[in-house]
């Protein structure tokens, strides 16, 4: 019996190495193929020599740009000190996207410019570092405190999301590959990460991340049937003319970036309704083992159903807050109802919206089906089993 017994532990361990050194050889290799993945050579297409980016503070306003009725008109002149300790004057443009109402004592953003012996300083825009770490700082803490140990998870898994697209996304395209495969394979990764992360190799894991990717691809089939239908593509975006020049010097093919865009917006309302939904079979099967597939089915669609409307809502509500300048300007204006339903902006924006939209609602049946299918029948009668066992 102690043999039997020994011989069984030794097994167990032996298999237990063996899985970890296959996970650390995958590891590995998964690393080595996305450094080899971002060897890309970005071309350049601003001249940016002699030109650099530099922190400094506000000393004095040399010249101000403020009139009598309290408008500013030109520029003001202001004296600055760089994060190196001297000390220069620099052009503060008056401008919505450029440049900013100098104080002293504020902190800027400067560009130096060097063409030969000279040198010339402009106030790029107000130092937002401190503001934009402060927020992420507030978000992160504020997710973890609520959410314990899973808040810890999800920051982690924005964190991987991020890194995904920096890393993995943007490399593909400069590689090449279509826009579209690419996000979908990245939302692939992105989802796979999340659910695992979140969840753990569970069923309910595995029902909600099969779901988000069957409501992902129905986005992409609406925006492209949608879209041939409208005779719409990625040539109709607003910035198409800097994206053309980008297509001209890159692999970058830029008509698809639009529907991949569309992919992308639609990826966590979907896995959020699927994550719902897999969650409350899995619960309802936890309470009740004894109900049917038909059971599980059923009681997935009417949590579904619940909150696919207010999902829904919140994913075109996203959409019309992303474009809320180009709906008050068509409202301003004035403009007749059948040039509104005829501009490519507008339509851009009803095809985001209720492909997405679509996406949501097919989310929900095929989360409901993969969660009764894998409670039932798929690994054993455990819901909150691991999906890869080891061996007894």
């Amino acid at each position: 019996m102690n043999s039997s017994s020994s011989a069984s532990s030794s097994q167990t361990k032996l298999w237990n190495f063996g899985k970890r050194l296959l996970i650390a050889l995958a590891v590995f290799i998964a690393l080595a193929a996305v450094v080899q993945l971002n060897d890309v050579t970005k071309p350049n297409l601003v001249n940016t020599d002699g030109r650099t980016f530099m922190k400094a503070v506000v000393t004095d306003i040399v010249r101000d740009n403020v009139q009598e009725n309290g408008s500013r008109i030109g520029d003001q002149i202001v004296a600055l000190k760089l994060a190196d300790g001297s000390e220069v004057t620099a052009n503060c443009p008056n401008g919505m996207l450029f440049g900013t109402v100098c104080e002293p004592g504020m902190s800027v953003v400067v560009i130096a410019s060097q063409t030969g012996s000279l040198s010339s300083y402009t106030v790029y825009s107000y130092d937002r570092m401190t503001a934009v770490a402060a927020f992420l700082a507030f978000f992160c803490l504020l997710l973890m405190a609520v959410g314990g140990r899973k808040g810890v998870k999800s920051v982690i898994a924005l964190a991987a999301t991020f890194a995904c697209f920096l890393f993995f996304f943007f490399p593909l395209l400069m590689h090449g590959l279509s826009p579209v495969f690419a996000a979908v394979i990245t939302a692939t990764l992105i989802l796979a990460m999340t659910v695992w992360l979140i969840c753990g190799p569970t069923k309910k894991a595995l029902a909600a991340g099969l779901a988000s990717f069957g409501g992902v691809l129905s986005t992409g089939i609406a925006a492209e049937v949608f879209g041939r239908m409208a005779h719409l593509s990625g040539y109709n975006v607003p910035n198409i003319e800097a994206l053309m020049f980008v297509s001209q010097n890159t692999k970058i093919d830029v008509g698809g970036l639009l529907f991949a865009g569309i992919l992308f917006a639609s990826l966590g309302a979907v896995l959020d309704i699927a994550m719902d939904v897999s969650a409350a079979v899995t619960e309802i099967h936890e309470e009740n083992p004894e109900k049917t597939e038909r059971s599980l089915f059923k009681s997935g669609m009417r949590v579904g159903q619940d909150v696919m409307g207010t999902m829904a809502a919140t994913l075109i509500l996203a959409v019309f807050g992303g474009s809320l300048g180009t709906w008050v300007l068509d409202y301003v204006y004035n403009l007749p109802l059948l040039q509104l339903l005829n501009s490519n902006s507008l339509d851009i924006v009803i095809m985001q919206g209720l492909s997405g939209g679509i996406g949501v609602i097919m989310t929900v049946p095929l989360a409901a089906a993969f969660s009764a299918l894998l409670l039932k029948h798929a690994f054993g009668t455990n819901c909150h089993a691991s999906v890869v066992k080891t061996p007894e």
